[in-house]
């Protein structure tokens, strides 16, 4: 108990350090090395804090910086450089706007005036000036380092389309968005989350197009964040989603930027997290997840096909196994007689029931693909693929399983790999083992009552207010343009109406191919020709 109170007084201590309410310990003081031996020593002497005395002429100051978090060239030219040609002789010359005003040349330069600010432009990777006598700072944008530059995406591949996805840096990130989207109406709010982190966020959305009450609502959810860290996006989307006990994702995440402005063209807001390549968009609505980039960079027919094809690989992956335990558990009658002879005869030998059968093949194929996400690159796909061979094999010798099993199993698995979103691939994964166990307790009565559950469930989902099932459940007639078929780009004339209401209009008048107009001249020329 002890022990505890000592830890919240630490706690304490530090808040009261960082506390608006007690302004005599927020301001700088006019001696600049009293100044340093605080930022020293709240710091903890920490060996990345590079501090550089400086000198100009009559007024002696320090510069301070975070070293591997800046750009050092840019600090030794256009800082450093410059201060050390600059020398005051003259008393009456105000040094410290002299020094914003002609020696620092930076793009980005400000005043700070008390410690709070200080500390978070220090450690946001900004060059801190301090002079003697003067209790104001001076704050240069030199953020740089080692960052990952802009590689292709390695989750959501596209065969056609921009082949660019996010990074961890913020500033990027959102260059990304405004190099797709070039108007002034785009607008970018940043605030800061995270008690300890102060990890960057920055908030997208279209003036005009985004609904005020989704804004306010994603705003307020995340001004109620308060937790110490902000590692991921991740965070965020578990900390402002609507309902906890679902499997189904209600917020949207993705590493495509192109994806991302597609969505804010809809109405949509994005929320980036620095340090997280992957963005959200709120809100989320359940035929998204079947939206691929691909549905949009091809011809509509070719889209709607491959659509088409991903729902139902996502029904197969969610009852696949369940149809085949009620099948030939309870409703062997509904197998044609040839096929149920062969299967009887395969499973001779097995001495389990189908649903323990089936459980001990899923769980053996999760605890491989597991293994191959966690594995080392260079042998995790060998080993995922060498064991399910071996194991399918050698359980079919053993008489473990049955043959047919196993290709149940393989295709549930191969349809599964079938939807866009990791997540909701997760979810559907989650839900086939309670749908196994219903198969196994009364066949397909079993199934369609999980089923209809699942339903029910998924039409009291909210996302940010807008229903998780719109535009099937409401019915939406004229929001069915983008759904299971998608339609032409000149059929697109509306955006979706349950997330905007007001600028609802996407697509002018008279968008339809048509083919050309012949002139007379070309009719009469044609004809003489032809004679």
């Amino acid at each position: 108990m002890l022990k505890k109170k000592q830890v919240q007084r630490k706690n304490d201590n530090y808040r009261q350090k960082l506390d608006p309410s007690k302004p005599e310990e927020l301001v700088i003081q006019k001696d600049y090395s009293a100044n340093v031996s605080r930022i020293e020593e709240e710091l903890g002497h920490s060996a990345d804090l590079v501090i550089r005395q400086i000198n100009i002429g009559i007024v002696n100051g320090a510069l301070l910086f975070i070293d591997g978090i800046v750009d050092g060239k840019g600090i030794s030219e256009f800082v450093v450089e410059t201060l050390m040609d600059k020398q005051i002789s003259s008393r009456e010359v105000d040094v410290f706007q002299y020094v914003m005003d002609q020696t620092v040349a930076l793009g980005s330069i400000k005043t700070i005036t008390n410690w709070n600010d200080l500390y978070n432009a220090l450690l946001s990777g900004c060059t801190i000036i301090l002079l003697n006598g003067y209790n104001k700072a001076i704050s240069g944008e030199t953020r740089g380092g080692e960052l990952r530059s802009i590689a292709e995406p390695t989750q959501q591949l596209a065969i056609r389309g921009p082949k660019d996805a996010f990074t961890e840096t913020l500033r990027t990130n959102t260059a990304l968005i405004r190099r797709r989207i070039k108007s002034p109406n785009l607008w970018v709010e940043s605030m800061k989350i995270g008690k300890v982190s102060q990890t960057d966020i920055a908030l997208l959305y279209i003036k005009g197009i985004a609904e005020e009450e989704i804004i306010q609502e994603v705003k307020e959810r995340l001004q109620r964040i308060d937790i110490d860290a902000i590692m991921d996006s991740g965070y965020i989307e578990q900390l402002i989603e609507e309902q906890t006990f679902t499997s189904f994702p209600t917020t949207y995440h993705t590493e495509r930027p192109d994806v991302v402005s597609s969505q804010l063209l809809e109405g949509r807001v994005a929320i980036i997290a620095d340090g997280s390549p992957f963005v959200l968009t709120v809100p989320a609505l359940f035929v998204q997840f079947f939206q691929a980039p691909d549905d949009y960079y091809s011809r509509f027919d070719l889209s709607t096909s491959v659509r088409l094809l991903r729902i139902i690989s996502f029904l197969i992956a969610l009852i696949g196994p369940s149809l085949y335990i009620a099948a030939t558990t309870f409703h062997q009658e509904m197998i044609p007689t040839t096929l149920a002879i062969a299967i009887a005869a395969q499973r001779e030998n097995v001495p389990f029931p189908a649903f323990v059968e089936a459980l001990i093949m899923e769980v053996t194929f999760e605890i491989l693909r597991e293994a191959g996400l966690r594995l080392p690159r260079a042998v995790g796909q060998a080993v995922s693929i060498v064991g399910a061979l071996v194991i399918g094999q050698a359980a079919v010798q053993a008489s473990i399983v049955s043959p047919v099993m196993v290709i149940v199993v393989s295709i549930t698995a191969i349809a599964n790999f079938s939807t866009p979103v990791f997540a909701m691939a997760i979810a559907a994964r989650l839900l086939r083992f309670a749908l196994m166990v219903m198969a196994a307790l009364i066949g397909f009565y079993g199934i369609m009552v999980g089923l209809m559950i699942m339903a029910i469930h998924l039409c009291s989902l909210r996302s940010f207010g807008v229903p998780y099932m719109a535009p099937l459940a409401p019915f939406s007639g004229p929001n069915q343009q983008d759904v299971f078929i998608r339609y032409p780009f000149w059929a697109f004339k509306d955006r979706p109406k349950f997330i905007v209401k007001g600028n609802v209009v996407r697509t002018g008048e008279n968008q339809k191919p048509k083919p050309p107009k012949q002139s007379s001249h070309k009719s009469d020329k044609l004809e003489e020709n032809e004679s």
